[in-house]
């Protein structure tokens, strides 16, 4: 009877996925000694923090039936703009922060304009602020690698919210305020206005004009919400990685889509749930971590991936059959 309560609580994608987690983990630590070092577990938390931070935002836009493909090319675009402000202008650590978000929010709006008042596809609308974003990088950091204040110096300090250093041992702290953010944004998705006018626009958007809900609104802050934890993110990334390289974070935002789904977000809309999107990106954690130990490169950690979110999409379309029968 506990299992059968811990099913239903954690709904059967979530819970299947869960298993998956547990197998991927025991899978890598049975075959690869290193892979069961310390500095492994803390090296998979430290990189999953910007990860998690995306996957949370994009987890809006993709219950409305849209995509935000921005994400990838806008966290090291928010990053290096934020940077050169500090390095290269002397403004304090905490302005340049407040330019990435700023930033971010900006370009999420953009995003929801586009797509809720224009009527633009998302997939358009994102690639090509995917695209703008990517130049503007190089723009704002003039084509150089940006490094953000290290610990220590002054301005360094922002680091240790996510992972601090006592007597040489490193401690990724920033796990506890990403499962804090998870639980906000749980919250915000399930308990307010936003989160539900997200699922109503995800289920049916005519029925939701219908209904007397401003659509338009609604549907451009599920894309400020996904450019705010972009930017987010990439604060989060400026203080794990030691510089930030113009012209990356192509396939950030494909990690991202790919743990949400994987995590139960349905690829048509109207589905989906902050903590599934938080287990499935556990699942690109893994993986990415964990191929290499037992001899995979990248181009088999890609095909891996790929077949995963392969069977995560097809459980979800069988689940909505099953739906459409009953």
């Amino acid at each position: 009877m506990k299992q059968k309560s811990l099913i239903n609580r954690l709904g059967g994608q979530k819970f299947i996925v869960l298993l998956v987690v547990i197998a991927l983990f025991a899978f890598f630590c049975a075959l690869s000694p290193d892979f069961r070092k310390v500095t492994t577990f803390i090296d998979i938390l430290s990189k999953s923090y910007y990860l998690i931070f995306m996957a949370i935002g994009v987890t809006f836009p993709l219950i409305t039936g849209g995509v935000d493909l921005s994400i990838g090319t806008g966290l090291i675009c928010y990053s290096l703009a934020g940077g050169y402000l500090i390095v290269q202008k002397g403004v304090p650590t905490g302005v340049g922060i407040l330019v990435c978000l700023l930033f971010g929010i900006l370009i999420g709006f953009i995003n929801g304009w586009l797509i809720a008042v224009m009527d633009l596809p998302a997939f358009l609308a994102t690639l090509c602020t995917c695209m703008i974003t990517r130049g503007l990088g190089s723009i704002c950091s003039k084509s150089m690698g940006i490094c953000w204040p290290q610990n220590g110096t002054p301005g360094g300090e922002f680091r240790s919210i996510f992972k601090i250093v006592v007597n040489r041992n490193q401690y990724p702290v920033g796990i506890i305020w990403a499962l804090i953010v998870v639980a906000i944004m749980a919250f915000v998705l399930n308990h307010t206005k936003i989160g539900r006018y997200t699922f109503a626009i995800g289920s049916n958007k005519e029925a939701a004009i219908l209904s007397g809900i401003n659509v338009k609104f609604y549907h451009i802050m599920s894309y400020v919400i996904s450019g705010f934890f972009a930017a987010l993110a990439a604060v989060a990334y400026s203080a794990v990685f030691t510089t930030v390289q113009p012209g990356t974070g192509a396939g950030f935002e494909l990690e991202a889509i790919g743990g949400a789904i994987i995590g139960g977000v349905s690829a048509t809309g109207g589905a989906g749930s902050i903590e599934g999107t938080l287990i499935g990106v556990f699942v690109i954690c893994l993986l990415k971590t964990g191929l290499p130990f037992i001899g995979l490169q990248a181009n088999w950690q890609q095909i891996i991936t790929g077949l995963v979110l392969i069977g995560a999409v097809l459980v979800d379309i069988i689940k909505r059959k099953k739906e459409e029968a009953v």
